[in-house]
């Protein structure tokens, strides 16, 4: 084990892909001789040249159409759109062209392609730059869609994505990048569609993504020592497909659960976990499960009002606390 933060975990999922296989390109804005807004791709472009690291004009609709042909044709692209939100100027591009190219033609072409891209708030960046729309992505078949919440699943994830042979969004956090933990010395990719148990526990199931499977853990230790209380805490890692199985597993073994999201509660990633949780384990419920998720309002750019909408550890306390009382009622 080597400890790396999430970035650095990134750049040598990318490194790794360069180098074991030829077919791997990276394209996005200033990704090359910049090195990235985020400086994932730093080092890259001097090691493997401009034909394997190329900058993009600002044109997300054109280069992500550019990454869809270059994949039906053999390659593997990997695109970094610089935010989540410019996504949404080439949603014409993933959601009715890689998403769909394999059904449509019949399994005649495949789209393996990945698409990296941060997204949260937190940062002070305006509503129009902050936001969490990986529901998008996540709600259309044929893609697949995974949340890495450490660094070692960073890496795992991006390997994981690049070696798939369907389109892949990989949602990152603005808030993780320096982040650290520990991550394997090998690079072995970790499966898509698997959630992950990173605390084991016998009171309530907490279930995340992203950032709140982070404050998730948080939580859980807060609430060991200040309440006693034994939280298990499910990281979903991957929207599409989504491991519905480890999630009831998890709520008929506690009987309760809170789902935590940074997107809004409205329709969000929560109501399809908390959906699935009625499914699977409506019996074993001793109380109704509540949601964690961001206010919905546009965020705002202010500080503190930007630190109110957004979902926090103590928001997830109190639900966690609140549900609690609503089993011991029962009882």
């Amino acid at each position: 084990m080597t400890v790396r933060s999430y970035r650095e975990a990134l750049h040598d999922a990318l490194r790794t892909e360069l180098r074991r296989d030829e077919s791997v390109f990276l394209l996005g804005e200033e990704i090359g001789r910049f090195e990235g807004s985020y400086k994932i791709t730093a080092g890259l472009l001097d090691e493997f040249g401009p034909k394997r690291v190329r900058d993009t004009p600002i044109a997300e609709e054109g280069f992500t159409g550019a990454a869809v042909g270059a994949a039906m044709l053999g390659l593997r692209p990997v695109v970094e759109i610089m935010t989540i939100n410019f996504s949404l100027l080439a949603l014409d591009q993933i959601v009715n062209h890689a998403a769909k190219v394999y059904g449509m033609f019949g399994g005649q072409a495949r789209v393996p392609m990945v698409i990296r891209t941060p997204g949260g708030g937190g940062q002070q960046l305006g509503a129009t730059h902050s936001q969490n729309v990986e529901l998008y992505y996540a709600f259309v078949p044929g893609m697949k869609v995974v949340a890495p919440s450490d660094p070692a699943d960073a890496k795992a994830l991006l390997l994981a994505a690049i070696r798939d042979d369907d389109p892949v969004l990989v949602l990152e956090n603005l808030a993780l990048y320096n982040t650290r933990g520990e991550v394997p010395d090998h690079d072995e990719p970790a499966p898509i569609g698997t959630a992950r148990i990173t605390r084991t526990g016998t009171d309530i199931t907490l279930v995340a993504y992203s950032r709140m499977a982070a404050v998730a853990l948080q939580v859980a230790e807060r609430l060991a020592e200040t309440d006693g209380i034994d939280a298990e805490v499910v990281d979903l890692r991957s929207l599409r497909p989504l491991d519905r199985d480890t999630v009831v597993a998890s709520v008929r073994k506690t009987n309760c659960a809170v789902v935590l999201e940074d997107d809004w509660l409205t329709y969000g990633i929560g109501a399809e976990v908390a959906a699935t949780i009625s499914d699977g384990a409506f019996d074993w419920l001793d109380a109704p499960v509540r949601r964690v998720a961001m206010a919905e309002v546009p965020l705002p750019y202010a500080k503190p009002l930007e630190t109110a909408a957004l979902p926090s550890a103590d928001d997830a306390i109190a639900a966690v606390r609140q549900t609690l009382d609503a089993v011991a009622r029962r009882r």
